[in-house]
């Protein structure tokens, strides 16, 4: 269901409804593979840096349960919340023995774990359950000369420390909704930060100079020449060109000097 267009939905009548389901269930394995044929073309045709992913293991669980539903078989340990996670873990194990066999420079996982000012689940949680499933995809990504790349969007200040400890190569999140100087203290050198501008407030209703001195706060903070930060932005409909103009400019000159 989406509330309004643009925005990405919640599933609102999910295929396990009921835990009686689980035991007829099964991840699509019949898609693992497919598409893959193409991939070492495309790396081919160009010289950029290229990635492909994605695992998103909340995500895919609040997909197939329910967001409600999910967040409550966490919160009380039902074992079947667990059994299912286990399941798609492994699909999404299975998916990346395909991606490491081709000619990606990284693997990108994701899950958007902040809401604006803290976790969507308790930080023991997170660490307990689901900082394993990401050790599993970064060593697979590093065992095969891959980076590993993660997203998320939120406040996730408590979990920097964690991604940094399992090898998290860049980390591409929302770093105006946490304190970006108390980031660049504690993290600056140690993870690349990849992105992003302020895509909330600045860029859709702040003037050019706020977004050129938001880079500006970034780039002061987070710059590191070992790869600290790399300017990333997302551009939705209805920001103002001008504001878009200052950021790439703010980032890279005018486009005569690129």
């Amino acid at each position: 269901q989406n509330i309004r267009p643009g925005m990405i939905g919640e599933v609102k009548y999910p295929a396990i409804d009921e835990w009686s389901r689980l035991a007829h269930w099964r991840p699509p394995y019949h898609l693992l593979g497919r598409g893959f044929q193409d991939v070492n073309r495309t790396c081919a045709e160009n010289d950029l840096f290229n990635y492909i992913g994605t695992p998103r293991p909340f995500e895919r669980l609040q997909f197939v349960r329910g967001p409600e539903n999910a967040y409550m078989d966490l919160a009380w340990g039902v074992k079947e919340v667990f059994t299912l996670l286990e399941m798609i873990h492994d699909y999404y194990l299975r998916h990346l023995e395909y991606v490491v066999r081709t000619d990606v420079d990284a693997i990108m996982f994701m899950d958007d774990w902040g809401s604006r000012d803290s976790l969507l689940i308790s930080p023991d949680m997170w660490e307990e359950y689901f900082k394993p499933l990401y050790r599993d995809y970064v060593e697979m990504a590093h065992s095969h000369g891959k980076f590993a790349l993660m997203h998320s969007d939120g406040y996730i200040m408590d979990l920097y420390e964690h991604l940094i400890e399992i090898g998290v190569d860049a980390i591409n999140s929302q770093l105006f909704t946490m304190p970006i100087e108390e980031i660049g203290r504690r993290f600056k050198g140690r993870i690349t930060f990849w992105g992003e501008m302020d895509r909330q407030y600045i860029l859709p209703f702040g003037t050019p100079d706020e977004v050129r001195a938001a880079v500006e706060r970034v780039r002061a903070v987070l710059w590191d020449d070992r790869g600290g930060v790399i300017g990333q932005a997302e551009f939705n409909a209805g920001q103002p060109l001008e504001n878009i103009r200052a950021f790439l400019e703010a980032w890279w000159g005018p486009p005569e000097e690129v």
